[in-house]
């Protein structure tokens, strides 16, 4: 353990401006900030390279990979988490919110045994020093499964739970949707009545299960200093039923009218940075680019590619005209903010030195060097 270090020629990324000069860390905090030049044979020379804030991500399902290589090839819980964890740090990656599913039937990455296992592993790897990052924990919450109500219960409270969202996957509000289920031939195009059909059977489902589930859940949570999302929204009464139950987030808005609506009320609008880094959504929801240029945005989570986080911050600077501090505060410190973690996020005297050396290659953010707390990881 370093106590003292010094990093230097750095291009500074601070909450409010970019400035050229050395940054000092004393105990795992940042002890001060300089313009200019130093002299100091012990400090590191970043050589004019990037110094952002580490990386705060309040939405990765990239442990599911791992848990779940292949088909049928089922990965210890506590190696499939160390693998996810070094591929999360090395992309810059310092505080994860490890996104773990409740109330899924179909998947065993998802299950609810993988789900148990999974929170005794991180409790593990917390306690043993054993991971590089900081792992928090989202707890996506499928109101639409008839167990969810015992199994969120008997997970929660949890420790380190800092973020839950609801989700309910079955809801479809629109004949847009993935109807591939409406008809028994999947090789053929369901008629409009096959449409209609499955979205009256989707929504009296809806009503039946997953109205109740939800506000059950929300119960629970009653006193809870937690932020909570909704996810993927379709429609403005959508968002304006979670922001009537108290949700501050609006997590990956799937149209234009729901991110407008979540803007209308005072939410914070979260998306997906892989969709901004292929330019669309892989699923036909609207572009998080669109969303951006008409200030719809304020935070980007990785969801499932924990380099897009990085690539997508200076995405919106290089590509959309956003100041680069405020690109970088997207997936640093309003994520931060939002999970309640105010002693990080930034680049500020006395907060935590979780820190990123970032050099610009091939047109490409690379992430040479991680410290957190003021540790090289």
């Amino acid at each position: 353990m370093v106590d003292e270090l010094t990093l230097k020629n750095a291009r500074i990324v601070l909450p409010a401006e970019v400035v050229e000069g050395s940054v000092h860390l004393r105990n795992g905090l940042i002890a001060d900030i300089q313009s200019g030049p130093v002299e100091s044979a012990r400090a590191i020379d970043l050589e004019g390279d990037f110094l952002i804030p580490g990386l705060v991500d309040l939405h990765t399902d990239n442990y599911e990979r791992h848990v779940r290589p292949r088909p049928n090839a089922d990965w210890p819980v506590l190696p499939a988490l160390l693998a996810h964890d070094a591929q999360m740090v090395s992309s810059g990656i310092t505080t994860i919110l490890d996104s773990l599913c409740v109330g899924v039937e179909s998947s065993w990455s998802r299950s609810f045994d993988t789900l148990k296992k999974t929170l005794s592993a991180l409790e593990t790897g917390r306690r043993e020093g054993l991971f590089r990052g900081d792992h928090l924990l989202h707890l996506r919450t499928e109101v639409s499964c008839e167990r969810i109500v015992e199994e969120f219960t008997s997970v929660y409270p949890a420790p380190y739970v800092l973020m839950v969202s609801m989700m309910d996957h079955k809801r479809k509000s629109r004949g847009d949707g993935d109807t591939s289920a409406a008809s028994e031939k999947r090789d053929s195009r369901p008629s409009q009545e096959d449409i209609d059909e499955f979205l009256k059977r989707g929504q009296e489902y809806h009503e039946r299960v997953s109205v109740p589930n939800r506000a059950k859940v929300l119960s629970r949570l009653e006193g809870h200093l937690i932020a909570l999302a909704s996810h993927d929204d379709e429609t403005a009464e959508q968002v304006k039923q979670s922001h009537a139950d108290g949700i501050a987030i609006c997590e990956f808005p799937t149209t234009v009218e729901a991110a407008e609506t979540a803007r209308t009320k005072g939410m914070h609008i979260v998306a997906g940075s892989p969709n901004l880094v292929l330019g669309r959504s892989h699923s036909g929801n609207v572009a998080v680019e669109e969303l951006a240029r008409r200030g719809l945005l304020d935070v980007l989570a990785s969801d499932y590619v924990p380099s897009s986080l990085l690539h997508g911050a200076f995405l919106l600077h290089e590509k959309i005209g956003m100041p680069l501090d405020r690109a970088i505060a997207m997936v640093s410190l309003v994520p931060a903010r939002l999970a309640g973690l105010n002693d990080r996020g930034s680049i500020e005297i006395g907060k935590r030195a979780d820190l990123v050396r970032v050099k610009k290659a091939q047109g490409l953010p690379l992430p040479l060097t991680v410290w957190r707390e003021g540790v090289r990881v």
